[in-house]
């Protein structure tokens, strides 16, 4: 069966580790529980789905995808340094996203509802925002010095 909130939960303790780990959440449906429960599960996932694109970008750049022609000696020496901050953004991503949903979960379980759109998280879309368009205006500008 799964695990039911009010019985397995130790006072204190973080809700995401009672045990049994690996059982199914169950818990009372009130007022709008299941909702909000896949809501953050979903929220979860758009976070490791931006966790994955960042990564796939940080081995394209680590690569050096060209397609047509070598790389530059720029391009060469550009390539991992910009791959290792892409893959240190995607960790970020990822620890963010597990970090608001284990946060989520526990608040659930005190029944203290709340909607994350915190400082954190706009910091976090705000570093990968510049990221990304530092790296198009680096791409663009290294790509017009070479025609």
């Amino acid at each position: 069966m799964g695990m039911i909130w009010e019985n397995s939960i130790q006072p204190g303790g973080p809700v995401i580790l009672a045990s049994p780990f690996i059982s199914p959440l169950i818990f009372a449906n009130e007022a709008s529980d299941a909702r909000d429960h896949c809501a953050n599960e979903r929220n979860f996932l758009s976070w490791l789905r931006l966790s994955i694109y960042m990564c796939v970008v940080a081995v394209a750049i680590i690569l050096n995808f060209n397609l047509k022609e070598a790389p530059t000696p720029t391009e060469k020496r550009m390539s991992l340094p910009m791959g290792v901050i892409f893959w240190m953004l995607s960790l970020l991503c990822l620890g963010t996203g597990m970090g608001i949903y284990t946060n989520t979960v526990q608040r659930y379980s005190r029944k203290s509802a709340i909607v994350e759109s915190g400082l954190k998280t706009r910091f976090v879309f705000i570093v990968v925002s510049a990221s990304i368009v530092g790296a198009c205006v680096i791409f663009l500008t290294t790509n017009a010095t070479n025609n």
